[in-house]
């Protein structure tokens, strides 16, 4: 597990959530993993009250599962929460973006952007997924800034945590790439002023999980929750059939 230095002021609950959010968000703490409360403890230096209630916490948010008697897990990647989270950012992101394009892109946000794309792509090789997590994160806040909208991106940012487990599953894969190609698309179209391709394009980047889920699911099965007719059920009966 990774820990993060502790904020001037901060709790040791506020701190341990923190720390334990990050870690999920970043699959530090694999999804369907268990967690004891005791070795969390020792590894943050903190009495187990303050992580008993960061692990209740965290369970609202549908981040760890506690059941009685048999300890805490991890919660499996779920499409449903995912579609929701996407859902709210797209709807606003892309008004977001219109409002950019319409109004022009400034020459502080431009420059800002292409330096964003070009360390994203310097940064592919490297293998440094927290590095492009963030590069990632900084990307889309900067369009929300450009547009004057940085409260609404704060909103946005607290509702992704499900999609973002997701895009550092897919950061790991060879599937970042196409991370990159969007943004580059994006920031094209942003500087063209041509809203109605920046919105197709964002549109195509946030339903790109829904692309990968198969490729997703097949490498890292342990990971998702299925519904009861998945993609492996689907496979299996082709596979039966001999397809």
């Amino acid at each position: 597990m990774k820990l993060l230095e502790k904020l001037p002021g901060e709790n040791a609950r506020t701190y341990a959530v923190r720390v334990l959010m990050d870690n999920i968000i970043r699959l530090e703490l694999a999804p369907g993993s268990s967690v004891s409360e005791n070795e969390l403890s020792v590894q943050m230096n903190l009495s187990r009250t303050p992580v008993r209630e960061a692990l209740i916490e965290l369970s609202k948010l549908e981040l760890v599962e506690i059941l009685p008697k048999r300890g805490s897990y991890i919660t499996r990647i779920d499409y449903d929460l995912i579609e929701e989270s996407r859902f709210m950012r797209l709807t606003l992101e892309a008004a977001v973006l219109k409002l950019v394009c319409a109004k022009g892109l400034a020459g502080e946000y431009r420059a800002r952007l292409r330096e964003n794309v070009s360390r994203y792509r310097d940064s592919i090789s490297g293998e440094n997924y927290s590095l492009l997590m963030e590069l990632d994160n900084e990307f889309h806040r900067l369009i929300f800034e450009a547009g004057g909208k940085l409260r609404t991106y704060q909103v946005v940012h607290r509702q992704m945590i499900h999609f973002d487990r997701l895009r550092a599953l897919s950061l790991q894969t060879s599937l970042n790439s196409k991370t990159l190609n969007d943004h580059e698309n994006i920031l094209y179209a942003m500087e063209k002023q041509d809203g109605e391709l920046a919105e197709l394009v964002m549109t195509q980047h946030l339903a790109r999980h829904q692309v990968e889920k198969e490729e997703l699911c097949r490498r890292y099965p342990d990971y998702f929750v299925f519904p009861e007719q998945d993609w492996q059920t689907s496979r299996r009966e082709e596979q039966s059939n001999g397809i």
